[in-house]
């Protein structure tokens, strides 16, 4: 293995600290970061794992976790209701993996991107147990700040259901969890 490359990989993973999303901390201010988000919900998947489909490996979701918004160094990170934004986001993003997983050893930018691609595409059960954590963390902060980003992008209800509507699939008991926690908490 290239330790030179490993740890130059290594120190570009710090920049994740400079991406700031739109999501606030709980009882802060301020926006929170990507490293942040990358912390709380692979921690959420270890916590929570319990709650995962059968046959989930929470390990490969972790690691899935871990890596899922690298990305976010180059692309910058899209407002999850940023329609126009979407429109050329896997574009933005997938070139920005092609340079960053680049800088990794051959072997682990192959297994790196990897799980990145497993995450996008969203076809097994482990990327789908990714995705409800990063789905889920969003809604625990908006609802423990009065509504967060929801209030102050008055982003409406339908919207936000409409970006947790495949949890039922995944894991009925969190579904109903996050359906609870909308009802509460998006109300103005």
């Amino acid at each position: 293995m290239d330790l030179q490359k490993t740890i130059n990989f290594i120190t570009k993973l710090d920049e994740m600290k400079n991406i700031y999303r739109r999501t606030s901390l709980i009882g802060s201010k301020r926006k929170e970061n990507d490293a942040e988000h990358t912390f709380h919900i692979a921690s959420m998947a270890y916590l929570l794992k319990e709650y995962a489909p059968e046959g989930c490996d929470i390990h490969r979701v972790i690691i899935m976790l871990l890596f899922h918004d690298v990305v976010e160094i180059e692309a910058g990170d899209t407002f999850a209701y940023d329609l126009e934004g979407d429109k050329d986001k896997f574009q933005r993003e997938m070139e920005a993996a092609n340079h960053l997983f680049g800088i990794l050893p051959n072997e682990m930018e192959e297994e790196v991107k990897s799980l990145w691609l497993e995450f996008e595409k969203q076809e097994t059960i482990d990327s789908q147990f990714a995705l409800t954590m990063d789905r889920l963390q969003p809604i625990l902060l908006n609802a423990c700040n009065g509504g967060g980003t929801w209030k102050e992008e008055k982003v409406p209800k339908e919207k936000v259901y409409a970006r947790v509507e495949f949890m039922k699939d995944v894991t009925e008991e969190l579904y109903e969890f996050v359906r609870n926690l909308i009802e509460e908490h998006h109300k103005w």
